[in-house]
């Protein structure tokens, strides 16, 4: 600092040091607009290797969470098992000689379709029966149900099926 070549600046109790920048020689336009144009190329490549850099690191999380060739093999040999597995199940299914006629089916149609035509009715029966206790009961419904011990479809997740 004393020699000149470099710069002192005290504040407070600190010093702080600095090249003296007015020795360095000072560059000319021409010099200037050639770094800046240095910088501007420099720029450019980086952005370039930036863009590169990305695409190369989105290919690479792509690969990374693709199924690698040994679990590919594994995967193909599981589905070709399962396709065998089903091919023989509905061999065994078409060959199979006890298929349901088309009177047994209707039969069984029919038979669900009176005892849904039932389960309406009753279910109708009781709900207006237990609607007349209702009227005169001085507590809720739910602590009737309760009290008395009934079980609804709707307790129980059960839904009338629908007419076909």
């Amino acid at each position: 600092a004393q020699q000149g070549r470099v710069r002192e600046k005290v504040y407070g109790k600190q010093k702080i040091y600095f090249a003296d920048q007015e020795q360095l020689p000072a560059a000319s336009d021409a010099e200037l607009r050639g770094l800046d144009g240095a910088i501007a190329a420099r720029s450019a490549q980086l952005q370039a290797l930036q863009q590169s850099c990305r695409h190369m690191e989105a290919e690479l999380k792509d690969l990374n969470s693709s199924m690698t060739t040994p679990e590919v093999t594994r995967e193909i040999e599981a589905l070709r098992k399962d396709c065998a597995t089903y091919t023989e199940k509905l061999e065994r299914i078409k060959s199979a000689t006890n298929h349901v006629t088309p009177e047994e089916k209707e039969k069984v149609c029919r038979e669900q379709q009176l005892y849904r035509r039932e389960w309406r009715r009753r279910k109708r029966m009781a709900t207006e029966l237990l609607d007349a206790i209702l009227e005169g009961y001085p507590k809720s419904k739910k602590q009737f149900f309760e009290e008395v011990g009934i079980e609804t479809d709707e307790d129980h997740g059960v839904v009338l099926p629908a007419t076909t």
